[in-house]
């Protein structure tokens, strides 16, 4: 991806723990994503992501209120347009075919995230 489209990538940040957030936030920013919400909890992300429509949805499995499977599922529902991309701290294997049933575009753990990866994963959809 050139680095002009990144420019253009709108991302909407979803984790409970708030270090993850800013974490993500920093990693993606300095790459030139423009992160334009954050979000604790599945209500509040279904919330930003429409009111902001996001093209990129970086989405914790495992949040306080509901299961992020439920929320990509729910956002992939409401626009097909937007890039839903799960992370967590555990293994893909960990939740079976969950993933993909989540209609999420991809899985990314926690310790494997980079800008190149979400990039490479937004490629061609934005």
């Amino acid at each position: 991806m050139c680095d002009d489209l990144r420019v253009a990538v709108t991302v909407l940040v979803v984790d409970d723990h708030p270090s993850f957030r800013r974490f993500a936030r920093e990693l993606l920013e300095a790459d030139g994503f423009v992160v334009v919400a954050e979000a604790a909890d599945g209500a509040s992300a279904v919330a930003a992501a429409q009111a902001l429509h996001p093209q990129v949805v970086l989405l914790d499995v495992l949040l306080p209120d509901t299961s992020g499977f439920e929320v990509a599922e729910r956002l992939r529902s409401d626009s097909s347009d937007t890039v839903v991309v799960l992370t967590s701290s555990r293994s893909a294997d960990d939740f079976g075919d969950a993933p993909a049933r989540s209609g999420a575009r991809a899985f990314i753990a926690k310790a494997d995230l980079t800008a190149t990866a979400v990039a490479e994963l937004v490629e061609g959809a934005v």
